[in-house]
């Protein structure tokens, strides 16, 4: 049996294990979440009710992420678990949805699908990378919300508390990311990385986006799409590209060779987080601030002279 299947299988019998029901009442609820943008929002909303344990850590690809025994031991205990939905977890998502004795959310799963993208070359499926507008993360916050008042409703006050607050920070933050990208030359407003992380980022900032290897990072670039990519890079005279925390290097930097074979010199304007966060204690180990650092990362390194 090939392992991505074998642990899958795992992992739906031990999280399918009877659990006897306990007063979460008298404790924290324990709370995993998949990536780490999913644990800092439950985190906000969960305050001091919940103690909240993330499986992807920084540099961690969700799109090749494979279950650890310690992970399904996590799973197993948990009282809820937050996922994001829309394939982004690979095959751990089918077997999340199916089980029935732990209760499972795909944060997603509020959005209205006329609000997702659905890009042709993705079989069908939508772009997972919701996180990148920020308005239309907000709607997965109060999913989360709406989950945690199910699921404790004597601390119902709490949750509704503190998204009300988290929304808040989260509008202000949607502002400062369009504001910042207007001050971009028109122009110039091209994120080039490796994969097509940033396309809801771009359609809610007034960017164009270019990845070399589309949506998922399962997917392989040839050499035919570095050629082209950097042809496109050296016409449009775009000042810098961008690696990916998560993402190795080498991709855009053969990029970058390319492109100053084409005659132009072009500059890798800084690393962006894309499917994960910063380093916990870290400003970018948080959501705002994992945004805030893209944003001004992509504003200043597009600004530069050529």
């Amino acid at each position: 049996m090939k392992r991505p299947v074998a642990l899958a299988l795992l992992l739906f019998s031990l999280v399918a294990c009877s659990r006897a029901e306990t007063d979460l009442s008298e404790r924290k609820i324990r709370a995993v979440t998949t990536t780490g943008m999913i644990g800092d929002a439950v985190a906000r909303v969960g305050g001091e009710r919940v103690n909240v344990s993330s499986l992807m850590g920084p540099g961690v690809d969700p799109h090749l992420y494979r279950a650890s025994a310690g992970d399904v031991r996590r799973l197993n205990e948990a009282d809820i678990v937050f996922y994001n939905g829309l394939h982004l977890e690979a095959a751990m998502a089918d077997v999340l949805q199916k089980t029935t004795r732990v209760k499972t959310v795909a944060v997603s799963e509020g959005i209205d699908e006329d609000r997702l993208l659905q890009p042709p070359e993705f079989k069908g499926q939508f772009d997972p990378h919701i996180w990148f507008d920020v308005e239309l993360w907000s709607s997965t916050v109060k999913t989360i919300s709406e989950a945690l008042i199910d699921l404790d409703p004597e601390s119902a006050e709490t949750y509704r508390s503190n998204t009300d607050r988290y929304l808040v920070e989260l509008d202000q933050l949607h502002q400062y990311v369009r504001e910042r990208a207007a001050s971009i030359d028109p122009a110039k407003r091209v994120i080039v990385t490796a994969h097509d992380a940033f396309n809801y980022f771009g359609r809610a900032y007034g960017l164009e986006v270019r990845g070399l290897q589309g949506i998922s990072t399962a997917s392989e670039a040839g050499a035919r799409d570095v050629r082209e990519l950097a042809a496109f890079i050296a016409e449009r005279r775009i000042p810098a590209i961008f690696v990916e925390s998560s993402v190795p290097t080498r991709a855009i930097e053969a990029v970058q060779a390319a492109v100053r074979a084409n005659g132009f010199d072009v500059a890798i304007g800084g690393e962006l987080y894309s499917d994960a966060m910063g380093d916990a204690g870290t400003e970018e180990g948080t959501y705002i601030g994992m945004v805030r650092h893209n944003v001004d990362t992509i504003a200043t390194a597009l600004s530069r002279q050529v």
